[in-house]
């Protein structure tokens, strides 16, 4: 075999093949332990994925929580008067639903019996989700008085979500409000 020059190339316009012609492609082993590496890093990153989800979900219940808990407080300070903050299944229900604190949350002024709607003005509705399950330990709505103080009417809510995702929002005596994250005690 001649080697190949600048000049022989010059003349005949044709390269002189040196080696065989390669295939391209992948063999079946190289496609066996791609499939093998996609497959472990799949089953290594979906329960993270999932438990980043439902961790998302928890955080945006407790903000939806407290930023309805703080509008509350807020308009009892600002009007000088009973602010109460509860569940309804619409802007057009005449009680609360105090079992499921997920659905939306109506803040309204007025005279508010336990669950009793129908002297109340609706203030704002912060609409409600499917997410995590949200409860309170106390059977009536959170009522604020003039000075912002929720004495009487402070509790916790627990939310429950998926893949042990929790947390606990505590509003005290004086109305202020307070998370605590799930400490692997389950109380869903």
């Amino acid at each position: 075999m001649r080697p190949v020059t600048a000049r022989a190339l010059y003349l005949t316009g044709k390269r002189e093949p040196l080696a065989k012609h390669r295939q391209r492609g992948l063999t079946l082993i190289e496609l066996v332990v791609a499939i093998a590496v996609l497959v472990i890093l799949v089953t290594w990153a979906i329960p993270g994925f999932q438990n980043f989800t439902a961790r998302n979900e928890v955080a945006a219940e407790v903000l939806r929580l407290k930023s309805a808990l703080a509008i509350a407080r807020n308009t009892a300070i600002t009007r000088r008067t009973t602010i109460a903050v509860c569940p309804v299944a619409s802007a057009e229900a005449a009680h609360c639903e105090l079992g499921d604190w997920s659905l939306p949350l109506a803040i309204v002024e007025g005279n508010t019996s336990n669950t009793s709607l129908q002297d109340a003005t609706l203030l704002r509705l912060l609409e409600g989700t499917d997410g995590p399950a949200i409860t309170f330990n106390r059977d009536q709505p959170v009522r604020y008085q003039a000075t912002g103080w929720s004495r009487g009417h402070n509790g916790t809510f627990t939310i429950c979500g998926g893949n042990g995702a929790g947390a606990r929002v505590i509003v005290n005596n004086m109305g202020r409000v307070r998370i605590a994250k799930n400490d692997g005690k389950s109380e869903c």
